[in-house]
């Protein structure tokens, strides 16, 4: 990925692809070859298999839904997560397992989950019958997962009982997909009601847990953790704040399936389509010209793939037939694509467009 691409889309969420790799042991042990899913989402093999380089996290959820396809297992996320070794998170796990109680915890928990996965908030949520955590998607396509999120929400419930040594009883699981019936396996672990098609992803629990002191509580070991998390998260890309940035975020996603529309850009957005011009416009962009600038940049970055063909290219661009791709990409850059492709990489023009119609 070419590194200026990198800069414009870096608003677009990675993780540390441990539950990638977890997918990819799985497909292993059942003889499977987990090179041909990862192949398929366009990553890297070290994206995968080095813990130290970043994975997008729509690439994490593809390789998930790719491998649940190949192992034929419908509930992938949830038996992952039931089988590795907690310790596996890393700093994370220990910063929440040395907290003082379990209010604390979940805290920690809370500030602490984008240096696993930035794609995914936790919120904490106290009232005087319960405690909850609700976990949020950003830049992400919430309706695009199912594995992650069981993932999820299994690790963070196993995290919970591990740490306190209790069984821990929920009082209520709610998860935003769809499942025509509840799996026996989620009744057996998560021991509770579980609510699908809800309107957020929360786990319940009773408001006395909150209390509930953390076996394994250490607070200068904690102090100590806390600070090496803290480090750990001002490594990461700032955030630039701005709706423009937001927006690069959502394009790439809607772009595959031509919805890249602003009324569908707005709906991702919780805006609607006026405000969504009207603040574009006050930074100094309107959407038609922001939706040009995406699509040139991605098909620089696509066509640096050499074994990607161009007529996928002009489909994960949103466009329906390749000769609209090629006038849209002449138009860009002065050149067709199989000429950008194959002239050297120092003479590529790397003009980006001023505006113009969005298709």
């Amino acid at each position: 990925m070419p590194s200026s691409k990198h800069e414009r889309f870096y608003s677009i969420p990675s993780a540390t692809g441990a539950i990638a790799r977890l997918a990819c042991a799985r497909l292993r042990e059942l003889g499977k070859d987990p090179a041909a899913v990862i192949a398929k989402v366009r990553a890297k093999p070290e994206q995968v298999y080095d813990d130290a380089i970043r994975l997008e996290v729509p690439k994490q959820i593809r390789i998930l839904e790719l491998a649940s396809e190949e192992l034929q297992d419908g509930l992938l996320g949830f038996h992952l997560a039931r089988g590795f070794d907690l310790r596996e998170i890393g700093l994370v796990y220990y910063v929440i397992a040395s907290s003082e109680r379990f209010a604390d915890a979940l805290l920690n928990a809370k500030r602490f989950c984008t240096i696993m996965n930035e794609g995914v908030r936790l919120q904490v949520r106290q009232d005087g019958r319960t405690v909850s955590i609700a976990l949020d998607y950003v830049d992400t396509d919430r309706k695009s997962d199912r594995h992650q999120i069981e993932f999820w929400l299994v690790t963070m419930v196993r995290i919970c009982r591990q740490v306190t040594d209790t069984r821990l009883a929920l009082r209520h699981l709610r998860i935003r997909h769809r499942r025509d019936e509840t799996p026996a396996e989620f009744k057996s672990f998560f021991g509770c009601d579980v609510e699908f098609c809800a309107d957020s992803d929360e786990i319940i629990f009773p408001a006395p847990v909150a209390s509930l002191p953390i076996v394994g509580r250490d607070n200068c070991l904690n102090d100590l953790l806390r600070r090496y998390a803290d480090a750990a998260l001002a490594d990461r890309p700032k955030e630039r704040g701005t709706l423009r940035s937001a927006v690069e975020g959502v394009l790439p996603q809607l772009l595959p399936h031509a919805r890249a529309s602003i009324s569908n850009v707005a709906k991702q957005l919780a805006l609607s389509t006026r405000t969504l011009s009207r603040k574009l416009r006050e930074e100094g962009v309107a959407f038609t010209e922001l939706l040009e600038e995406t699509r040139a940049a991605l098909a620089k970055s696509y066509l640096a793939e050499r074994d990607l063909p161009v007529s996928e290219i002009a489909w994960l661009l949103g466009y329906r037939e390749i000769s609209s791709f090629n006038h849209a990409f002449k138009r860009w850059t002065g050149t067709t694509p199989r000429q950008f492709r194959l002239a050297p990489a120092s003479s590529q023009p790397t003009n980006t467009p001023k505006g113009g119609r969005g298709g």
